[in-house]
């Protein structure tokens, strides 16, 4: 199984990224290059690049399978204020150059709120976006689904389906899974092959680049956009299991961000708890005991 973890982008850069994802057991992991809620970055280190390549590569982190994150800053869904829309084109274009760098090949973008706007224009909006943003030499986007929450995009298939459709490249354009945005859209985890089914008729399981495991703290069709750790949400365990496992997504990358418990990252007893398909009950007082 390809499984990882968000972990930080720290002085070390992309070297300490991966560090942290060996350290919780993982053999992929998903990043910012800075602060997801604003626009500072730092100049990618291309030593520390080079030094993170030779320890991926003696770690068994294969390049091809890391994942970075688009900050939320960017809204490309609403133009009533076309400054701010060039703005978040003009930004994630950036941020795509700066993961080209690293050789990185997958950016998650949320696709973006309406806000006042109805929501065709703002689908047509995230399409024309894209259409700006794509180049031949540039890593793929991938549209994250989301819950749902205020006038986000992107909600179920059909609005994914529509901005595909409107998008010049499409080889460009991928999507990633979220199990909780999926539950909090109105998705029942417990029936997941049925959605895939669906999806793959109407879009197809190869636009499939990344899966974000997450259980949800809120019940179906809630669109309330609330992580929980595995199996201590309304999703469940095994569910979640059901969906890193199933055979349709084997070589599909699976990233957890679920939320640390208390000062702790939860990451490696989750990842052990996938790896055994076994349940932790004690995950607070076993992260208490492991990181003390």
């Amino acid at each position: 199984m390809i499984i990882g973890s968000h972990v930080n982008f720290n002085t070390e850069q992309l070297l300490g990224s991966a560090k942290t994802a060996v350290s919780y057991g993982a053999n992929t992991f998903m990043f910012y290059t800075g602060a997801p809620q604003n626009t500072i970055r730092k100049d990618i280190d291309p030593n520390l690049t080079n030094e993170a390549f030779m320890y991926m590569k003696k770690n068994g982190i294969d390049l091809k399978n890391v994942i970075c994150h688009a900050p939320y800053i960017i809204n490309l869904a609403n133009r009533e204020k076309e400054d701010s829309w060039n703005f978040s084109i003009s930004f994630l274009k950036k941020e795509l150059y700066r993961i080209k760098e690293m050789q990185v090949g997958y950016m998650v973008i949320h696709p973006g709120n309406a806000l006042k706007l109805d929501r065709m224009s703002a689908l047509q909006n995230i399409a024309d976006a894209l259409n700006n943003i794509i180049e031949d030499d540039l890593p793929m986007i991938l549209l994250e689904t989301m819950a749902g929450k205020g006038t986000e995009c992107g909600i179920n298939i059909y609005e994914l389906k529509e901005i595909l459709s409107k998008v010049e490249k499409k080889e460009k354009v991928g999507i990633c899974l979220d199990t909780c945005h999926l539950n909090d859209s109105g998705i029942d985890i417990a029936k997941f092959d049925d959605y895939l089914s669906e999806f793959d008729q109407e879009i197809g399981l190869e636009h499939i680049f990344c899966i974000h495991v997450n259980d949800s703290k809120n019940p179906i069709g809630s669109h309330k956009d609330r992580h929980a750790n595995l199996g201590y949400g309304t999703i469940g365990f095994d569910n979640l299991i059901n969906v890193l496992y199933n055979p349709k997504l084997k070589d599909v990358p699976k990233i957890l961000e679920t939320p640390w418990v208390g000062e702790y990252p939860p990451y490696k007893l989750e990842i052990e708890m996938i790896k055994h398909k076994k349940f932790n009950p004690n995950l607070e007082t076993d992260l208490k005991e492991l990181y003390k």
